[in-house]
């Protein structure tokens, strides 16, 4: 029989019959959920009537009703988080793996939005970087093995959807540009993403382009290539990042498959839903370097030298031409009376002083 709910029963309570109903559909782990990727996939999962379980590194006292702006805090946007209805949070961080455990108790799926966000040291030329839990080696590896294990130990977790980036081309600039400047970051995260393939949860790895809150998406222009495809790297709001990472979540054929995520190159070149690309989707299907951390690694070396040495070129070049318009201006200074000379140096010593 068709059970009728009172049209004035809250949001909240049908948000939670839905999480506790036989027919309800998933329970949803979500790491990195204060980011702008996170957020939005936990706010498209509550609108779908799924459950979200968000790992928080703070305790959040209570829900704020209010959508917090795009440049909010994590902590504004935790607190706006466990306020809606079917989002529960657990106390934890991406480098504890009880916390994980805990994170995906009686979960279906994990979205791993979660990402590295320190930038080089200049201690880091004597310390070894990777003690810091917030290096990219932990957070994307490290994090990921954690996560993989927490995954397959549930015992109810089919799926995890992994956000990641491209990180098959060592000797591009922006590679070189972003692991030397972000720790190795793009070169921790295909390891990571190699974890992923070796595990025997079934798993969805979602490359995407230039993700930007500012950047627009016009009509019928979503592009995707499955297999790791290459693609050409376009910007993309965040929003339609996580458009994908859950609508692949009842997605089968999406299993096991590395997916490309672009705006495509000409506006309304492309797709109107990711439900219509997802549609013809294949598990990936070849083999994937192995090779790719030392390659990173040298083209790092081999490119930060090769800046070092363009650096002291430009400033070589700047030296010069100071030095040369110094030869054209200094003897006529010199020429100049001495009490035209102290005037001219304490005038520049004032304005030195006054800046």
């Amino acid at each position: 029989p068709r059970v009728m709910l009172p049209p004035s029963l809250p949001l909240a309570l049908l948000a939670l019959l839905a999480c506790f109903s036989p027919a309800a559909s998933l329970t949803v782990a979500v790491t990195g959920a204060t980011g702008n990727v996170g957020r939005a996939a936990v706010q498209r999962l509550v609108a779908d009537g799924d459950c979200a379980r968000i790992l928080l590194r703070h305790e959040v006292s209570s829900g704020s009703a209010v959508p917090p702006a795009a440049d909010a805090d994590s902590s504004a946007v935790a607190s706006y988080l466990v306020g809606l209805p079917g989002v529960e949070a657990v106390r934890g961080d991406i480098n504890d793996p009880a916390s994980l455990r805990d994170l995906l108790v009686g979960c279906d799926a994990v979205i791993a939005a979660h990402g590295a966000r320190r930038t080089r040291k200049l201690s880091d030329f004597w310390r070894d970087p990777t003690h810091d839990p917030a290096h990219a080696k932990n957070v994307n590896y490290e994090g990921m093995k954690s996560l993989l294990a927490a995954a397959a130990g549930s015992g109810t977790c089919k799926r995890v959807v992994r956000i990641t980036g491209k990180g098959e081309t060592p000797w591009s600039f922006f590679s070189i540009l972003l692991n030397g400047l972000g720790g190795m970051a793009k070169a921790w995260n295909y390891e990571g993403e190699r974890l992923m393939r070796a595990c025997s949860v079934d798993y969805t790895i979602v490359r995407p382009g230039v993700m930007s809150a500012r950047a627009e998406l016009p009509p019928s222009s979503l592009a995707l290539a499955d297999n790791g495809g290459d693609m050409k790297v376009t910007p993309i709001p965040p929003g339609a990042i996580a458009d994908l990472c859950v609508d692949c979540l009842r997605t089968p054929n999406a299993a096991r498959a590395t997916l490309t995520a672009m705006r495509s190159a000409e506006p309304g070149a492309g797709s109107g839903s990711w439900g219509q690309l997802l549609a013809g989707v294949r598990p990936d299907r070849r083999a994937f370097r192995s090779d790719l951390l030392e390659a990173h690694q040298t083209a790092v070396r081999v490119g930060g030298t090769a800046l070092a040495l363009a650096g002291l070129a430009l400033a070589s070049a700047a030296a010069l031409a100071v030095k040369a318009a110094l030869s054209a201006v200094l003897p006529a200074v010199l020429a100049w009376p001495l009490p035209a000379r102290l005037a001219a140096a304490g005038g520049l010593l004032a304005v030195g002083l006054l800046k």
